[in-house]
């Protein structure tokens, strides 16, 4: 028999994963002071975000891209001012 079956193949290719979910942290965690320090006007530097939760610079360097860019699907911008690197998230 070579009718074609109605079923997918096993081989066929997943669906692509959707865009990330709109979670909201809960309040009073760090996540969530680090995202109020980044939606406030001027934003915060790494050496802000490691003081204000005691992490060590690279560790709040990749909770910026791990976090909130790839987990909750922020749009975290960056720019130099007066030699420091200010972090903000666009909304």
């Amino acid at each position: 028999d070579g009718a074609p079956s109605a079923e997918a193949p096993q081989h066929a290719p997943a669906e692509a994963d959707p865009a990330p979910k709109a979670r909201t942290p809960r309040p009073g965690t760090k996540q969530a002071k680090l995202i109020e320090m980044l939606r406030a006007e001027g934003g915060a530097t790494i050496d802000e975000i490691a003081e204000a939760t005691s992490w060590k610079p690279h560790t709040a360097r990749g909770f910026l891209s791990g976090a909130l860019k790839k987990k909750l699907g922020l749009t975290v911008t960056s720019e130099k001012v007066d030699g420091k690197r200010i972090y903000r998230i666009a909304d």
